[in-house]
């Protein structure tokens, strides 16, 4: 028979799709395992291989789940609101509406082709009005629950996507979309507190079971520190400036202060401050650098001295001089910091410049040391060791109430509104009697109304607020004319909830069907990119928390497993469109069939690492998967070899262990060596059946083919993984390795469990050892049974 994967796939596809094989009965089922590929953003390129790496990963899982007798619910939609989406749209002249539409179309037939095992009765679409009215409604519930709320702040402003970003959306200070600089810009923006989460998020991370660099990452994105807020004086003004710091054992090595550049301070006092027109150039000059920027280790320390202010050390009240320097930052703490150079780097590189006082106040040889030691000329606090010291120390300010242990984050709150158009607008209305007030959420959604020209101004104001029916409207509360809210939400609020949804798509009524999350959640694999650590994977652990407190969801953890995968590169370069190596992966499969590709992409290497996609291993894997198909010209009821039988058997349990720990790769090359032994010992019938079982999580069409072929009625997604037997895949032969002097001289096949005069008797016989031994005889024999033998001369 001529393997023609086309017909095949084609073939198998309509009939998984007729008889609704993937599709589940979500109250229904026994066993259920939720099998989840992270929401794909739908670009106009379509699907790259890069993509399909990882939703063929995931799949492959949950197929695997199947055989194990587990119903899975492997659903797929799209993320397709958002600043991306809106920027293609501009570049190509076309409404976002319509191109939108056309690259849904573009995915779901890519995602058709590749085989995957979706439920595509349950799709979602974050751009469509049946599911942003939830995303609304979820606004709706952080605004009662007093976890949204809007203030002027200092934010991230891209000066090319003209919107607000989060902190985690800024790169090297740059726009993590479209790579443009990014600047400081004070507005009026909504929040959500996500910082009223930090502990439980970071306590969690101790025993959700996920990738391990991905919970480092999320621990040191949330960035908890230990150690305590300090109050300094003002000379001759009634103001207290706050410090938080974790050295608080060094305060009397305290020399000046610095605030950042957007401290209330210099504002608040600037009649007071002598030298305000040069501070003011200063801020200015700052606004215009990233955090990354000013905060770079390498770069020269700038600052200017706040004449007319002077600071006052609550342990010694010694006058110390105060500074504004941009290398502090008002994210963090409470945007001013207590300067001890002795034993801060940073500090005593500013101390230098500027010909400050350098007091130690550690025990050390060093000139600047940053570690624990013994208190020395700190007063009471001498001969103490850090610890101890520490500890007093907090005493002491709490005792004088000038200051008290604490606990620091570096995690700020999520800025969740964009000044674009592409996005749910956030259903708040302003009253300038009633102030700020939610949409009732009867009237739900609130509509992305249909607009021309919807290109970003730059005026700090959202395309929306162009359209006068829009904005002007009626305060829900006391009825009097109010002005809705322009802003659209935040892309990643989109994506923070849609695994919940997946399970209440037919619910037209209510966002979340508890009853099923009750038995579908959490997640049981979510497979996705690593680069989402602190974005769309820290988001979704809050809402869930959040959802979970308010009484909708059953756990307040998302995802009970993740996995990161790792990056496809192309002929060694990294795929992208400025490398002009885009793969799309539907040529491949036009040519190689979707089975060939998908066996390919697995093969690649491990998935945490990623690999190399070259057209000469596809040709390769399309080779591999005619010699498979050609089996069944072979097949006969001959009693199958012996050897073939231990093979068989060792690759069930290697080919179940392997994907258990998700090395597809290894899996891979098993199945090869078994598909090589079938070919050449003899096909029997039942051998091959099993072999198009193991076979089918990678390449499910040809598998189906061969499971048909050979006479079976039920489709292979109803067969249960087989069974290895324990007493088949033990070996009966093992590798003696021979050493001579501790090194390898040669290796041997022999008998399991022979003596040790067996085995002396065999490795005295061989040429190798006669050779390397000469005349010698050896002094001493050391003999580790099924292992080696060493040969002291």
């Amino acid at each position: 028979m001529k393997y023609n994967p086309q017909k095949i796939e084609k073939k198998w596809q309509k009939k998984w799709e007729e008889e609704k094989t993937y599709q589940v009965d979500l109250d229904k089922v026994k066993k259920p395992y939720y099998n989840l590929m992270m929401f794909p953003y739908p670009s106009a390129e379509g699907l790259h291989v890069g993509n399909m790496y990882a939703f063929v990963h995931s799949d492959v899982y949950g197929r695997f789940m199947g055989l194990q007798g587990y119903n899975v619910f492997e659903p797929i939609g799209l993320d397709g609101f958002g600043i991306h989406s809106e920027n293609y749209a501009i570049k190509i002249k076309e409404h976002i509406k319509d191109v939108s539409s056309r690259t849904e179309k573009n995915f779901y037939k890519q995602l058709h082709m590749i085989g995957n095992a979706y439920d595509w009765t349950k799709t979602v679409e974050t751009y469509k009005p049946n599911y942003y009215k939830w995303t609304q409604w979820l606004f709706l519930k952080m605004y009662e629950k007093g976890l949204a709320y809007r203030k002027k702040s200092s934010v991230n402003w891209c000066t090319s996507c003209k919107t607000v970003l989060s902190n985690e959306q800024v790169i090297s200070g740059k726009c993590e979309r479209c790579e443009a600089q990014v600047e400081k810009k004070d507005m009026e923006q909504w929040f959500w507190r996500i910082t009223n989460y930090a502990e439980k998020l970071l306590k969690n991370l101790d025993w959700i079971d996920w990738s391990e660099d991905v919970k480092t990452i999320q621990k040191n994105w949330i960035g908890k520190s230990e150690g305590a807020l300090v109050k300094f004086k003002i000379k001759n003004l009634e103001y207290i400036l706050e410090v938080f710091t974790t050295r608080p054992d060094t305060l009397f090595g305290c020399t000046y202060m610095v605030v950042c550049p957007e401290h209330e301070l210099l504002s608040k006092f600037q009649s007071k401050i002598k030298n305000y027109s040069e501070i003011e150039k200063y801020i200015k000059k700052s606004k215009i650098k990233s955090d990354i920027d000013r905060t770079d280790l390498n770069k020269d320390k700038t600052g200017v001295e706040v004449k007319g202010l002077i600071v006052i050390n609550p342990v010694n009240n010694k006058e110390i001089p105060l500074y504004v320097a941009d290398y502090v930052l008002s994210g963090y703490g409470t945007g001013a910091i207590m300067a001890v150079p002795a034993h801060d780097e940073r500090d005593m590189e500013f101390a230098k410049k500027f010909d400050l006082d350098i007091i130690k106040v550690l025990k050390t040889d060093e000139e600047c040391f940053v570690g624990e030691s013994i208190s020395i000329n700190s007063g009471f606090l001498n001969n103490l060791e850090t610890k101890k010291a520490k500890i007093e120390i907090i005493k002491w300010l709490g005792k004088k109430k000038l200051g008290k242990g604490t606990v620091n984050y570096r995690l700020r709150d999520w800025c969740v509104s964009r000044q674009r158009y592409w996005g749910p607008p956030i259903p708040m209305i302003e009253c300038k009697d009633c102030g700020w007030v939610p949409v009732p959420e009867k009237d739900l959604p609130v509509l992305l109304p249909d607009m021309s020209d919807f290109l970003p101004d730059g005026s700090g104001k959202g395309p929306l607020n162009k359209i006068k029916e829009f904005v002007n409207t009626t305060c829900p509360k006391c009825g009097s004319p109010a002005k809705r809210e322009t802003d659209v939400s935040d892309p990643f609020v989109d994506s923070s909830w849609y695994y919940l949804r997946y399970l209440s798509t037919e619910s037209n009524n209510q966002a979340l069907d508890k009853k099923r999350l009750k038995k579908w959640m959490p997640v049981d694999m979510y497979i996705g990119g690593k680069e989402h650590s602190v974005l769309h994977l820290l988001y979704s652990r809050f809402v869930t928390m959040v959802l979970h407190q308010l009484g909708y969801v059953p756990e307040e953890e998302p995802f009970k497993k993740f996995r990161a995968h790792g990056l496809l590169i192309s002929e060694g370069a990294k795929i992208s469109k400025s490398k002009s190596n885009i793969v799309n992966p539907d040529k491949y499969i036009n040519q190689y069939g979707a089975d060939a590709v998908r066996m390919y992409l697995m093969f690649l290497g491990d998935m945490r690492q990623g690999g190399d996609w070259r057209d000469s291993g596809i040709e390769g894997m399309y080779r591999f998967m005619v010699r498979i198909y050609k089996l069944i010209d072979k097949v006969d009821d001959k009693k199958p070899d012996d050897q073939l039988i231990r093979l068989l058997h060792q690759t069930i349990k290697g080919v179940q262990n392997d994907l258990m720990r998700l090395k597809y790769n290894t899996a891979i090359a098993k199945l090869m060596i078994l598909a090589n032994k079938i070919q050449e010992l003899g096909c029997n019938k039942e051998i091959l059946n099993k072999f198009a079982v193991i076979l089918y999580p990678f390449a499910p069409h040809i598998a189906e083919e061969i499971w048909e072929v050979l006479g079976n009625k039920k489709s292979i997604f109803k067969e249960k993984w087989p069974k290895y037997d324990k007493k088949l895949i033990q070996e009966k032969t093992w590798e003696l390795i021979i050493q001579i002097d501790g090194k390898v001289r040669d290796k041997i096949e022999v008998k399991k469990n022979i003596s040790e005069e067996e085995a002396k008797k065999i490795t005295l016989s061989q040429d190798k050892v006669k050779k390397w031994l000469g005349n010698k005889k050896p002094k001493k024999i050391i003999y580790i049974k099924n292992r080696l033998i060493n040969l002291v001369v």
